[in-house]
């Protein structure tokens, strides 16, 4: 069993770093300044790659400074040459300080509504509550853009407007197919293709808009089309749900639309030639965006799914499943992102692999035959 997870994890990455050596093995495919630059001896340095201390910033202690930095990326004047982009593993921090403001606020909301019985607070509690969870993860991911060439005005502009027109852009398409209401698997996957596909048409137009390159940028505007496409459906299902939809809502939000949209955004960028638009074309002939994209759909039907005779125990089940598949995935995106900044500043990327035992030759006899 063990053997057989470790052969499909290596399938996983070897699919990904494919995708990330698509234009770089030739220096022809890179800008000339950069080829210029990137030569050296120092370039031949073995860099390694690690994830396991990904969050282990969260409870540092950290600056005003710091986190002021944090905002004043993606113009003209602060955007980093692509030689001083951090390749070190990325360490957000920041999302976590903007959840407990949401939860805090939250929190008085509800002492607002069941202490004073005040229902002036269920506006807010509807929009904080929505907004908590998919608006950290979005910002999560902007700090893990090492590249640092999207502003926040930008990321604002891609939750808001794309949020609201992958709303539309689903409408559109529902119109056009035949939906029941019913949690049937034919169901499920119906609208598990209509969403996903109604975020990636927005997360390209996106894309290809802002001519982004880098895998961290499609993780980026995948998770803010993402994050707006779940704040805006969680808000209006509390008027088919009632409120405490809310509650559940948030918590499901750590492994659903924000994640999904942030995965197929990567693998846009893995489905694209460099510097060139995402085309048709690449979506239907790319199995490094298709396989993706195929992938999402299938972690939404499972979400939507509801099997038949079964209880509330195997739901949950079934919800923690998607979401470790869910972050698995993110994981495989950042590690792939990491390892396209070295590939492109020319570092020489080690990949650590298990130590074989050698073998003991057997001794010669040189003793004479007497």
């Amino acid at each position: 069993m063990k053997f057989e997870n470790k052969k499909i994890g290596r399938n996983f990455f070897s699919l990904i770093w494919t995708g990330v050596r698509r234009n770089y093995d030739n220096l022809d495919n890179l800008d000339d300044s950069i080829a210029k630059r990137l030569g050296g001896k120092e370039n031949e340095s073995p860099v390694e790659i690690h994830l396991s201390r990904m969050f282990s910033e969260v409870f540092q202690k950290h600056s005003k400074d710091e986190a002021d930095r944090l905002f004043i990326v993606g113009t003209r004047s602060t955007t980093p040459s692509l030689r001083k982009v951090s390749s070190r593993p990325v360490k957000p921090w920041f999302f976590s300080r903007i959840f407990f403001v949401l939860a805090v606020s939250f929190a008085m909301l509800m002492l607002l509504l069941f202490l004073f019985k005040s229902n002036k607070a269920i506006p807010g509690l509807i929009f904080i509550g929505s907004l908590a969870v998919p608006f950290s993860l979005m910002m999560m991911f902007f700090e893990i853009n090492v590249y640092q060439n999207i502003s926040v005005l930008q990321v604002l502009t891609t939750f808001l407007v794309g949020g609201i027109l992958s709303l539309l852009v689903t409408m559109t398409f529902y119109l056009m197919l035949p939906i029941r209401t019913d949690v049937s698997i034919e169901s499920a996957l119906i609208v598990g293709v209509v969403e996903e596909l109604a975020k990636c048409v927005v997360v390209i137009l996106f894309i290809n808009s802002y001519k982004l390159n880098y895998i961290f940028n499609g993780v980026l505007i995948g998770a803010a089309v993402g994050a707006g496409f779940s704040v805006f459906e969680s808000s209006g299902y509390v008027s088919q749900y009632g409120l405490m939809t809310i509650l559940t809502r948030s918590f499901q939000a750590v492994g659903t639309h924000t994640i999904w949209a942030a995965i197929m955004g990567g693998a846009i960028i893995l489905g694209k030639a460099r510097k060139k638009p995402f085309t048709i074309r690449d979506f239907f002939t790319n199995p490094k965006f298709y396989v993706f994209f195929l992938i999402t759909v299938i972690l939404h039907t499972f979400w939507d799914w509801d099997i038949p005779n079964t209880g509330l125990n195997v739901s949950i089940m079934q919800e923690i499943l998607d979401v470790v598949v869910g972050w698995f995935l993110i994981y495989i995106m950042i590690d792939a992102g990491l390892r396209e900044v070295k590939t492109l500043q020319g570092q020489r990327i080690i990949i650590p692999k298990a130590k074989k035992t050698k073998k003991r030759k057997p001794e010669k006899n040189n003793s004479k035959k007497r």
